[in-house]
């Protein structure tokens, strides 16, 4: 009997003791966030990037981290000023955040550099990381730095094949580009040949401000002919602008000229079509990579993630300048504008 008693003791210690292993483990339950709190900079380089922070916190909210409970977050925009990302990202360092969610190139470059020699990881995204040193390669981005990537020059590339099967009478296409940007040299490498298959002139004018875009357009408007059949969108910090997609928008509407559009905004306000990752999908991308790192995974060993394309059209706007989409691209519409 007392050997029977001792079993029974025996066997509620060691039941006891599993329970507790399982339960430190993680087995029983699995709480999301280990920290009682998350501060979270986020850094837009330009407004318009409501639906990244939507997307990213929505997501966050998905994977537990709910904000006001166990997560902060402080969200500063910057319109294309470096300088003033740069004083953002140092706050936030100085603030000791938990993470830096850095938006296009200006926030994503300065959050990198003020991270340097801290332990602070940054995710970017909508960021095209040719021609800059953010990261060293996609699988093994490095040090404290990982994020969405943004494949600028491959999507310039199909957009143009897009406006091609649209408008197969094209020969000369518009872009105004930012010399000195930091991609600008790789999507320009990728853009050239592209266009050149499919026998179109490719009419280049360099700019370093807003006024230069209007300028060059306003002198092409007193000439006899605008020289142009169609207009390329590209992804530099001044081509992106308020002040210049209205300056190219006003020109596109007063001439009947075609706008092949690099974000979902402008098909929305007046391009034939975009072709890029959506905002909300580049959030939810980001929030992913950073409940790997809340969990304990290093930055740099995440391999950077490329969103899928969507195509936008404006069906509306083809009505009005009389093209036809085709069936097919029509089939491939994320969504139609009409």
């Amino acid at each position: 009997m007392p050997n029977t008693k001792n079993s029974h003791k025996l066997l509620t210690l060691l039941t006891g003791m599993i329970i507790m292993v399982m339960l430190l483990s993680g087995c029983v339950t699995t709480p999301s966030p280990s920290k009682e709190v998350y501060h979270v900079g986020i850094v837009f380089s330009r407004s318009g990037f409501n639906d990244i922070a939507n997307g990213f916190k929505a997501k966050m909210t998905e994977l537990g981290y709910v904000e006001g409970e166990n997560v902060v977050y402080d969200i500063q925009t910057v319109d294309g000023d470096n300088l003033t990302a740069q004083q953002i990202t140092e706050k936030f360092v100085a603030d000791k955040v938990d993470l830096i969610l850095a938006s296009g190139a200006g926030g994503a470059l300065a959050g990198k550099a003020a991270t340097e020699g801290t332990n602070i990881p940054v995710v970017f995204t909508y960021m095209s990381i040719e021609g800059t040193d953010l990261v060293k390669s996609v699988s093994e981005p490095g040090g404290n730095v990982t994020g969405v990537r943004n494949p600028g020059p491959e999507l310039m590339a199909k957009r143009v094949e897009m406006l091609h099967k649209i408008m197969p009478q094209l020969k000369q296409l518009y872009i105004a580009y930012q010399a000195d940007y930091s991609t600008a040299e790789a999507t320009l490498a990728a853009l050239r040949p592209a266009v050149a298959a499919l026998g179109i002139d490719l009419l280049e004018a360099q700019i370093t401000n807003t006024e230069d875009i209007s300028a060059d357009l306003e002198a092409r408007a007193r000439a006899e002919g605008i020289g142009m059949d169609a207009i390329l969108i590209m992804p530099d910090a001044i081509s992106q602008s308020k002040e210049s997609w209205a300056a190219i928008n006003k020109f596109a509407v007063e001439h009947n000229v075609p706008i092949a559009g690099n974000t979902i905004a402008q098909a929305q306000e007046g391009a034939l079509f975009s072709y890029c990752p959506t905002f909300s999908d580049n959030g939810t991308q980001a929030a992913l990579l950073a409940d790997k790192i809340f969990k304990g995974t290093s930055a740099g060993t995440i391999p950077v993630v490329t969103p899928e394309a969507q195509l936008i059209l404006n069906y509306k706007v083809a009505q009005q300048l009389g093209l036809t989409i085709p069936e097919g691209l029509l089939k491939q519409a994320f969504e139609i504008i009409r």
